[in-house]
């Protein structure tokens, strides 16, 4: 899966793979399947040229790391159910692994 904005055709309306269906306050809207961010993001994508940089890939696996500890102790504290911890730390996982 891909963390960055750029779908194959080099826009989120133009990916050629598949689609899901994300909503938000605005309603809804087709986002590439292989993407892990949702209707704002695309929607963003959309509608604003913001530029060609990227965060470093050491800031994106210190968050991935971070996201997992914080995971892992709402769990153990009993805020955050297992299942929905477990699915976290799988995603941060994959992405630290890059």
């Amino acid at each position: 899966m891909s963390l960055d904005g750029e779908s194959s055709a080099g826009s989120p309306g133009g990916h050629g793979g598949a689609m899901r269906r994300e909503a938000d306050s605005m309603g809804s809207v087709e986002v590439p399947a292989d993407r892990y961010y949702g209707a704002q993001t695309a929607r963003s994508l959309m509608h604003f040229s913001i530029g060609s940089e990227r965060m470093p890939i050491e800031v994106i696996r210190a968050l991935s790391l971070l996201k997992k500890a914080a995971a892992l102790v709402n769990e153990e504290l009993g805020t955050l159910p297992s299942e929905k911890a477990k699915w976290i730390v799988a995603a941060a996982e994959e992405v630290a692994a890059g």
